[in-house]
């Protein structure tokens, strides 16, 4: 009597072309080379006698038959993942995997002062970051946790404060106050440069947004600047180039070294600080309490 096919053989690799994009990125994530991941879905192609991705000079893009597949693998894989990390409770330390997205914002502020720590006291967890500030779904994309301004992370997801609350504020260079003159009120920025910015996911541009006497409302200032990254907001506003909007947090050294001045102040809304967030089910794993852990003994002065 023959031996079934491993019905699993394939599917590590399967998966993280489809998460990562590319064969080299999936190679480069499973620790092995870029011919072995070829190789194994080659295998899985012909097993399945099907086509799961198609492949160009530029990008792997997953066909019909792989997006198929990937709806109903993903859910599973992260189901045996979780078992596996449940498994490693009795282990003396935590360990595994831990994919992380965080926006450029939180680098500074955040990444740089928990994982050092993280990485000290946790050796044998692997850490992957992401940087980007579009919103990311977080199982979608394979992460286990994320970091976010609170007003943007879902209600369905498990909320840890990294920061104290933000508030937003209008900056300038003192040179660009001294050639264009200080807004006093917010229909002032009509008559002023301003660099603007796009959200990466939805490619709207965003409304700035303030408040008078308990109102809330939002204004689209002109101007002929508009980036998608929010340390080019700030690099931008210190060369002098516009008004930028930015939270507070991502301007303390700018400000303190004099480099930037709040205008506006009065008409500015207060929002929740940085989250680290992920699905409830995930707090178990043993490597995001040590995360946790890090970040709320690490951080607890912001």
């Amino acid at each position: 009597m023959s031996m079934p096919l491993d019905p699993f053989s394939g599917l590590a690799a399967f998966l993280a072309v489809a998460e990562s994009g590319g064969f080299s990125a999936a190679s480069a994530r499973l620790g092995v080379s870029p011919a072995a991941v070829s190789q194994a879905i080659k295998a899985l192609e012909s097993k399945f006698g099907v086509a799961l991705f198609v492949r160009t000079t530029r990008r792997v893009r997953l066909t019909e038959a792989g997006a198929a597949l990937l709806s109903r693998v993903k859910p599973a894989a992260t189901e045996i993942i979780e078992a596996v990390d449940a498994v490693s409770t009795t282990l003396d330390e935590p360990s595994g995997f831990l994919r992380l997205t965080v926006p450029r914002m939180a680098v500074p502020l955040v990444v740089h002062q928990i994982v050092p720590p993280l990485r000290h006291h946790y050796p044998r967890i692997s850490i992957e970051i992401s940087v980007e500030d579009a919103t990311i779904d977080l199982l979608g994309h394979g992460f286990d946790a994320g970091i976010r301004i609170g007003e943007y992370v879902d209600l369905d997801m498990v909320g840890v404060r990294l920061t104290r609350d933000i508030n937003w504020s209008v900056v300038a260079s003192p040179s660009y106050l001294a050639t264009h003159g200080r807004p006093e009120r917010p229909e002032d920025l009509a008559a002023h440069e301003s660099i603007r910015y796009r959200f990466p996911t939805s490619g709207a541009i965003y409304r700035w947004e303030f408040e008078n006497e308990g109102r809330a409302f939002s204004v689209d200032p002109p101007g002929s600047l508009i980036v998608n990254d929010g340390a080019l907001l700030v690099s931008f506003a210190v060369s002098g180039l516009g008004l930028s909007y930015v939270a507070d947090i991502a301007v303390e050294t700018e400000l303190r070294a004099q480099l930037l001045v709040r205008v506006l102040e009065p008409f500015l809304p207060t929002t929740p600080g940085l989250f680290l967030y992920f699905p409830q089910r995930a707090q178990t794993q043993p490597k995001l309490r040590a995360l946790i852990e890090i970040a709320r003994d690490g951080l607890k002065s912001r």
